[in-house]
């Protein structure tokens, strides 16, 4: 049976969780033998750190020849490509603002239609407050009346953008992200060496945050946890792997509160589940409104074997049976967090082999993951 010829409209394949969870899935496919045929129609026309490894695998990539600030400009050459291209299934990553794709390709002959939600958050593309209100509507009511199918990565993200409007049987799917346990297994963990090479104390617990360093993951709660914590337990420090726009807010912030020798920015790290396995708690403080998409590290610092703090923002669907977590709501402050954080200590360690086994049975699963977006291909 022939692969379908699908076409991902993405932003680009660069450090993004939908592009990395992507080149992710057609890594397996090509590892399972595989051999998708994916093109994927980049909407900011330019390259990323994942278009050599695309490539490799098989895929093809296409640069937006006009920017997507320039609507209607970009509608018509999205339009001429899927003309010409022939695809069977047009793939479209960009939530809300996916329903401009779906109106580009009205009229066209008919392909399998999908909109893909990542996340709650209801971007679309201008910084006007105002316009965004307006956009919203127009884009969704179109979205919904001309895709086949509409996907979220979890109940909470399909549910928000379907605004109310009940599921339609076999159109209105949740698809989990597939999670490749491959990094989490045989991790050789020195305790002792990690710390020393952060300049940490060989005893120090350390408290990691990971991914993005920007203000609707809320990292500079962390420095407010970690100061509360130190009051409890002086062996506490706070270790961000990642990057963002916040990042020249956490030093300042930990310099006000006295805990900056308790402190580590790692940067991007491409060993996450490396340092993850040296770390004792995960947190992730992000405010309630909107809630997390998914949250894809909340499942890999499970397969880490961490114990974690998770604000009321992040939504049921990423935990395994195995977690050993508190979710704890913002308002209740850092003090209440520093005391979950001490009560997880007292309770055993979860296991990491325990984690592995539940994720092989959950739908994160990759060949399960693998198949489910295969039938989503499929008419």
């Amino acid at each position: 049976m022939t692969a379908p010829h699908v076409l991902h409209i993405v932003e680009n394949l660069d450090r993004g969780a939908v592009e990395n969870w992507l080149v992710r899935m057609l890594r397996h496919a090509r590892v399972a033998g595989q051999a998708p045929d994916w093109t994927f129609y980049c909407a900011l026309g330019r390259p990323g750190a994942l278009d050599d490894e695309a490539r490799a695998l098989g895929a093809r990539i296409l640069y937006s020849p006009v920017p997507v600030s320039r609507k209607i400009t970009f509608a018509r050459a999205l339009r001429d490509e899927i003309r010409k291209g022939g695809y069977d299934v047009i793939h479209a990553h960009h939530d809300l603002v996916s329903g401009l794709y779906m109106a580009a390709v009205a009229g066209l002959p008919a392909a399998l239609r999908l909109i893909h939600n990542h996340n709650a958050d209801e971007i679309v593309l201008t910084p006007n407050p105002l316009k965004q209100a307006l956009l919203r509507g127009p884009l969704r009511r179109t979205g919904l009346a001309m895709a086949d199918r509409v996907v979220g990565i979890s109940n909470h993200t399909l549910d928000t953008y379907l605004a109310g409007r009940p599921r339609r049987a076999g159109r209105d799917i949740v698809h989990y992200y597939g999670v490749d346990p491959t990094p989490f297994r045989d991790i050789a963990v020195d305790r002792i060496a990690f710390r020393r090479a952060l300049g940490l104390a060989d005893n120090a617990l350390i408290l990691l945050f990971g991914g993005r360093l920007v203000p609707e993951k809320n990292p500079v709660f962390a420095v407010d946890v970690l100061a509360a914590l130190r009051a409890r337990e002086p062996r506490a420090v706070l270790v961000y792997a990642g990057a963002g726009a916040q990042e020249t807010a956490i030093m300042p912030r930990a310099a006000a509160l006295g805990v900056e020798g308790a402190v580590r920015l790692l940067g991007w790290r491409g060993d996450l589940p490396y340092v993850m396995a040296h770390a004792d708690w995960f947190i992730l403080p992000r405010p309630e409104h909107p809630m997390e998409g998914f949250g894809l590290a909340v499942v890999e610092a499970q397969l880490a074997g961490l114990r974690m703090l998770l604000s009321r923002g992040i939504p049921d669907d990423p935990l395994l049976p195995t977690a050993s977590y508190r979710r704890l709501g913002l308002a209740e402050g850092p003090k209440a967090w520093a005391d979950a954080a001490m009560a997880l200590l007292d309770e055993p360690a979860p296991s990491r082999e325990a984690a592995l086994a539940a994720l092989a049975r959950s739908p994160f699963d990759m060949d399960t993951a693998l198949a489910h977006l295969t039938q989503l291909h499929t008419a």
